[in-house]
Order: structure tokens, then sequence, then C-alpha cells
């Protein structure tokens, strides 16, 4: 059984893998959407990050992505300000979201622990740039199914650059377990199969490669209304279909109601009790 491993020195641990519970990555450390956390962001104030450090940690994430990519932001010296501000807040593993690698290289010379890069694609330019810096600081590191043409709507192809990816991470001497799958979930309003497109490269990434597979799952309800309604239908279909991790917003209730089912009715909750031990929580 393949399993990836991140941690943070003294803190948590996690395991991702077929075998284990579906790993909760928090999204909310990020700026896109949200002009008063990216003014605040612009101005030097992490107030927000800690926040949402700590609702996500207290709702239950495993991993904290870390996300600053404001427009105008001095990024190499902000991303490395952001995680050493989460670390000093909770003891949980880090995501180190960015399209930068001189800002990724910066977070990771000051982490502590394995992390993840969030992440590389199948683009020559970025799997040069990113994935020796993921193997000089020992990271695991997520691989976006899209190339120099765009993301695909054919399963087939998106698993041909997810073995891109895999095969030059080998080449670099990165692990098999330290490549998550993202299979790249878009809008479902943009086209009326995209979510299926999903399931399905997951299916094949799965049965090909047999690697962790992320989502960012809220992306399939962005711009649409009754978000959290479509975010839970996705989440349960990638769950059943082989998602090992998903990046979303472990404070929403129907979420986390969600992830609990799943876990249950995926046999990695014995005798239903962390089920019910969440249901005698509320009453």
């Amino acid at each position: 059984m393949l399993h990836t491993i991140v941690t943070r020195a003294g803190g948590k641990s996690v395991v991702i893998g077929d075998d284990q519970p579906l790993t909760i990555v928090g999204e909310k450390i990020n700026p896109t959407g949200k002009k008063k956390f990216s003014k605040a962001l612009l101005s030097g104030d992490f107030a927000t990050v800690r926040k949402y450090a700590e609702v996500q940690a207290e709702a239950g994430a495993d991993i904290l992505d870390v996300n600053v990519g404001v427009a105008g932001i001095e990024e190499e010296k902000v991303l490395p300000q952001a995680v050493r501000v989460v670390m000093d807040t909770v003891n949980l593993p880090l995501s180190i979201d960015s399209a930068n690698p001189k800002a990724i290289q910066a977070a990771l010379e000051i982490y502590q622990g394995k992390a993840i890069v969030n992440s590389v694609t199948g683009e020559e330019k970025s799997l040069g740039a990113l994935l020796p810096i993921v193997k000089k600081h020992n990271a695991a590191v997520i691989g976006l199914t899209y190339d120099e043409a765009g993301p695909s709507d054919d399963p087939y192809k998106r698993l041909e650059v997810a073995k891109k990816i895999m095969h030059q991470a080998e080449q670099m001497g990165i692990a098999k377990e330290d490549v998550l799958i993202d299979c790249l979930v878009q809008p479902a309003s943009l086209e009326k199969a995209t979510a299926k497109t999903t399931l399905e490269t997951i299916r094949l990434v799965k049965q090909e490669l047999g690697v962790n597979i992320v989502l960012g799952i809220s992306n399939v309800s962005f711009g649409l209304p009754d978000r959290k309604y479509l975010n839970v239908a996705f989440l349960a279909m990638a769950a059943a279909k082989g998602m090992t991790c998903a990046i979303i917003d472990p404070t929403v209730p129907e979420i986390r109601k969600t992830l609990l089912a799943a876990n249950l009715l995926l046999g990695h909750d014995e005798f239903a009790l962390k089920w019910i031990e969440y249901y005698r929580a509320k009453c």
C-alpha cells in the first residue's frame, strides 16, 4: 500500500493513502476572491492568516494550504512570513501553494518538517523549475494534470500528463509516494461533462499509477449559487472513485458531515465510532 507522509517537526504527522481516512487540506488561507484578506496581506497584516489557521485546525483539518497570491505582492518575502505565522499558531503540516519557484524555495527553507509543494504542472518550464526544489527539500509535491496545451477534456490525455509528471519526478530522484496527482477540477458551469471528466481521470490514474490523488473540491462550484451542496456531492463522488486527499473548507458543517459519512462508508471508521461521536457532540 502506497503512503504519502507529511510532517511538522514537533507536531502532527499525516499519512495519506487508500487505507486511511480521507485527508483534509484546509483551503481558507488563500486571498483569491477575498478583498479584505488581500489588502491585509499587502499591508503586512497576518491576523487573518492566524485566524484561518486556528479555525481550520479546530474543524479537523489535517494539513493547511498556505497561499498569498495577490497582485502586486512580494511573494518571495510574504509567503515564508505567512508560513512562519501558521507554524507559530498550529502544529499541522503545511501545503505551500504558489506558482513562484523562488517563493516556494524561500518558504521551504524556513519550514520545519516535510511539506507538500502545491503545485507543479506537466509544463516543461514548471517541471524544470520546481522538481529540483522539491527534491532538495525532501518535500512531497502535487502534480496538476495539464501541460502547455492547457486542461484537456479527455481523461486519457490527463492521464498521459500524470505519467509525464511521475516519470520526471522519478528521474529527479523523487519517490513515487511523494507525488500526489491532482486530476483537475473545473467549474461545473463551464461544460456539462467537466465533473465526469475529473471522476474518470481519478479512475484511470488510480488504475494505471496507483498514486495518491488530491482534488481542489470547491473549484467545481465556482461562480454558482448554493455552492456547498455541489461541493458535498462532488466530494462524495470523488472519494468513491479513489481520491485520498481533499483541498476544501473544513469549517463548513455540511463538508465535515460528508467527510465523516464518506469515511464510514468507505471502511475508514470502525464500528462507526467517529460518526457516533460527532452525533453525540451535537446533542
